[in-house]
């Protein structure tokens, strides 16, 4: 069994305490059912993929990159180029 310290708030001190005088639980048993609960709602939470997320991003039409990251020099110097008509 481990000892932790935890910082709270005044505003979690209140809640932490109207909890343990509500149901009559010491803090530490409080805190396990937190911890319960939190483990129970995130099991339960449909877990994303990277690419599901990058699917929903709106990236724009894109197409504005003058060479690819392998010659980035390339496209630098393109750049430039274009930047002072030369």
């Amino acid at each position: 069994m481990g000892v932790r310290t935890v910082r709270l708030d005044e505003d979690a001190e209140k809640v932490l305490d109207q909890l343990v005088k509500r149901t009559g639980l010491s803090i530490s048993a409080v805190f396990k059912e937190g911890l319960l609960a939190l483990r129970t709602r995130l099991a339960a939470e449909p877990r994303r993929s990277p690419y599901e997320i990058y699917k929903e991003l709106d990236l724009g039409p894109g197409g504005s990159a003058l060479a690819p990251s392998t010659e980035t020099r390339r496209g630098v110097r393109e750049a430039l180029r274009r930047k002072h008509n030369r």
